[in-house]
């Protein structure tokens, strides 16, 4: 393991000499892999995750898009067709000459028959398991892939190797028939499976792990400069707001459910690069939040974003800003609801991070008519499932850019096919139909 100080490659022996230090500077090590059980990770790849998740330290991030992005590669590592390929290759032909050879010698028949019968035993394991990987939570959507793509190459291994056998070897009819019919269905399997990425997943990295990684990486290594703190900790930094600032409003607001991903995009000056005003529907930023609001009223322009969570409750966000008397009721004010929803998760293209709890379930089959009303059956359902997905799952540099397109691609709500009207006319609410 190189060292993140000075990049000279430790072996265990030189960790262990030095009591975890690093051979040539004594920087410290502040993880060791081989005692990591069955989840290991490295000082590199820590370094590494900072720096992409920060995009080399430009980007503000939270907690969890750093637990995210080190489950997803910890988790990327489960399966890929290169190694498998390997694999299946070299212990299908250690097999067929160790298996084959003693059962051949024992009952007394021929090394071709024995290896035939192994060598189906072993096809029909090897495609049980990889469909077992396709539906996988402990898989990502790539190692999903690999597995489908994994069983494309068995079935054409199987195909060409058993009608080989079964006319030229063999001469056996019955062979070739359960040759062409377990080649020809590993394949259908594996090309129909080959877009089964967005169920649900569940975490590699228990969370209380990686909680103590993350203390253990700034005890040794000083804090992490963009790592944002817990939001109620920078509302005491907050000094008062200038009066200047109130003569002028912004013609946008994005209202977040939540107010670690409110204090990401300030954080990132999202607000200015964007002329929009960002708060959270819990109260943050607390010192200008007031201020803020009685700004934004004057402005009957506004168009205001709903950003939230696929939950639950995070579906009721927009349609709480249209009711609230705190926030919007009985002005003309346009919500938009820019996600992430159900829908966009169903229809998405990209890969997105899905999970799945009991008591997401148990607050789905809860929710008001008003909201399940303007959901189809399919959405209801995969939310009644307990499937969520959670904002702080996208990379900051990735939920940014799908938040400004969002915007912009909403500036005409009479004219934009990419939104949808719900709720009816006089609620003026509106849903983006894609994330990203």
């Amino acid at each position: 393991m190189k060292c993140i100080n000075c990049g000279t490659d430790n072996n265990l022996n030189d960790r262990t000499n030095n009591y975890g230090r690093c051979k040539n500077c004594g920087h410290p090590f502040a993880f060791e892999p081989t005692s990591m059980g069955s989840t290991k990770i490295t000082d590199p790849m820590f370094a590494k995750a900072i720096s992409d998740i920060s995009v080399n330290n430009t980007l503000f991030f939270t907690p969890k898009q750093i637990f995210y992005l080190l489950d997803n590669r910890i988790r990327g590592k489960a399966f890929t067709i290169s190694s498998f390929i390997f694999t299946y290759i070299f212990f299908n032909i250690w097999a067929l000459l160790f298996f084959g050879g003693i059962l051949s010698s024992f009952f007394n028949i021929s090394f071709n028959y024995t290896a035939v019968i192994i060598n189906l035993i072993i096809q029909i394991i090897t495609i049980a398991k990889l469909t077992k990987n396709i539906y996988s939570p402990k898989f990502n959507a790539a190692s999903r892939k690999a597995s489908a793509k994994a069983l494309i190459f068995v079935g054409c291994f199987i195909l060409v190797v058993g009608i080989y056998y079964s006319i030229f070897e063999l001469s056996s009819f019955l062979i070739f028939v359960i040759a062409v019919v377990l080649g020809m269905l590993s394949i259908y399997m594996g090309v129909s499976q080959q877009n089964t990425t967005n169920i649900a997943q569940e975490g590699i990295i228990e969370e209380l792990v990686y909680k103590s990684w993350l203390n253990r990486w700034q005890d040794i290594n000083g804090d992490i400069q963009k790592l944002l703190s817990v939001p109620e900790e920078r509302n005491n930094k907050l000094g008062s707001v200038n009066p200047d600032v109130t003569a002028y409003s912004f013609d946008r607001l994005i209202v977040c459910d939540s107010a670690d991903i409110a204090q990401f995009l300030i954080a990132n000056n999202f607000h200015f690069e964007n002329n929009c005003a960002i708060l959270s529907v819990t109260g943050y930023p607390q010192s200008i939040f007031a201020t803020t609001m009685d700004m934004l009223r004057r402005n009957p322009e506004l168009k205001v974003y709903a950003l939230h969570n696929c939950t639950p409750k995070g579906l009721g966000l927009a349609n709480y800003l249209r009711t609230n008397s705190n926030w919007f009721q009985n002005s003309n004010i346009n919500v938009i609801d820019i996600g992430i929803t159900p829908r966009q998760v169903i229809t998405a293209r990209k890969n997105i991070f899905i999970e799945i709890s009991s008591q997401s379930a148990s607050e789905a089959r809860q929710l008001p008519g008003e909201i399940r009303n303007n959901m189809t059956p399919q959405e209801v359902q995969w939310l009644e499932a307990g499937n969520f997905v959670n904002l702080e799952s996208f990379r900051p540099q990735q939920l940014i850019q799908i938040i400004q397109r969002s915007i912009n691609n909403s500036l005409n709500l009479e004219s934009d096919s990419s939104l949808l009207l719900v709720g009816g006319l006089d609620t003026y609410i509106y849903t983006v139909d894609s994330f990203g």
